[in-house]
């Protein structure tokens, strides 16, 4: 297939857990489960993108390349995905068949999760992969509040949990883009589903998040003991 670079975005500016990046996880930095993740895979290269000297520096110990430190307009709360991808590739002078998108926000996925990914992509000939995970909450059960009024979101709503299709969530865990195919969006064209159990599937995004991320590592650690 060729050169398959693993990018791992990683800004400083976190605000719904602040320092995000490099609190600590079951004894290390949580962008270091990340890196440690993608330099055991298969991928050629590993590379962070961060706006943060300490990200850098912490993303080096753990033995990931930070050859530049990203623009701070292209670390904002909203910057979508796009720039960042460019700039990366731009910073670094090639450009690889692929791209695996690593989010550090996604600390327990396997080496395995990122390889079957990348595999998938080879395999398939799709345009991108985004790995998902079976939705906790069913969105036929959904709806908003108008004037205090349930509205379903959806026409038709089973009546019973037996009856409910089952849906699928992006879990942020390992996208995977051909460069090739790259447009006006990063994981664009024919895309493919990898589909991770939802237990290597959490999203830091809260204090919650982190604490239930410790304790799924532990019982992990503890069936292998």
């Amino acid at each position: 297939m060729g050169a398959t670079l693993g990018l791992i975005p990683a800004r400083g500016g976190s605000k719904s857990v602040p320092r995000k990046n490099v609190r600590e996880l079951a004894g290390k930095p949580l962008i270091a489960w990340t890196v440690e993740a993608a330099l055991a895979s298969a991928l050629d290269r590993v590379v962070v993108s961060t706006d943060d000297e300490e990200i850098a520096e912490v993303a080096r110990a753990a033995g990931a390349e930070v050859p530049f430190l990203r623009p701070v307009e292209l670390a904002r709360d909203d910057t979508t995905d796009l720039p960042v991808y460019r700039h990366a590739l731009a910073a670094l002078g090639s450009e690889p068949v692929a791209v695996a998108w690593l989010r550090p926000t996604a600390p327990l996925r396997a080496v395995a999760d990122i390889d079957a990914a990348v595999e998938l992509l080879l395999e398939t000939g799709a345009d991108a992969v985004r790995s998902v995970c079976r939705a906790e909450h069913s969105p036929y059960w959904m709806g908003r509040l108008d004037d205090g009024r349930f509205v379903p979101l959806l026409d038709a709503i089973p009546d019973r949990r037996q009856l409910l299709p089952d849906v699928y969530r992006l879990n942020g865990a390992v996208d995977v883009a051909r460069c090739s195919s790259v447009r006006d969006v990063l994981f664009g064209g024919d895309v493919r589903a990898y589909v991770m159990p939802l237990e290597r599937s959490a999203d830091i995004d809260s204090e919650l998040d982190l604490a239930v991320a410790e304790l799924l590592l532990a019982r992990a650690a503890g069936a292998r003991a």
